[in-house]
């Protein structure tokens, strides 16, 4: 191959197949050095125990990383700048999450209690067609 122009052969011919053939097998090795990871939405308490259902959802995107997907908990971003004891915040932070629940491939619901919010986010992720998957606390997988 050609440095300067990939499309040509070291003699300077077009050579088109293998230019398709080295490129199919630089994708190739992108995706496995690089494994697609799709966006799966965490569902789980925030309200109560704030300090518990924190290291609760901490723990469950360890366990999102670790299954191969790329983890989105709003409840762990937005009070870090939104008050949720603050109503026009929380309103706005519940509306960034299902922002980002349309966005993603499946949600993930852990835990045996489905608060008010969850339960919006999950009837959401009904009406919109994303696959919901049920696990307990300890990340077995569960019903609903």
């Amino acid at each position: 191959m050609n440095s300067t122009n990939p499309h040509k052969n070291s003699e300077g011919y077009s050579d088109p197949t293998v230019y398709e053939a080295l490129k199919q097998i630089q994708k190739e090795e992108h995706l496995k050095n690089n494994p697609y990871r799709p966006l799966v939405y965490i569902c789980s308490p925030f309200a109560g125990d704030i300090d518990s259902n924190i290291q609760d959802a901490r723990r469950y995107c360890v366990f999102a990383v670790r299954q191969g997907v790329i983890p989105i908990a709003p409840h762990l971003l937005f009070p870090q700048f939104l008050d949720d004891d603050n109503p026009e915040d929380r309103k706005l932070g519940l509306r960034f999450g299902m922002i980002l629940l349309d966005r993603c491939e499946a949600v993930w619901s852990f835990g045996s209690r489905i608060s008010a919010g969850m339960a919006a986010e999950l009837e959401r992720a009904r009406r919109r067609g994303i696959p919901i998957k049920f696990y307990k606390s300890d990340c077995e997988e569960g019903t609903q």
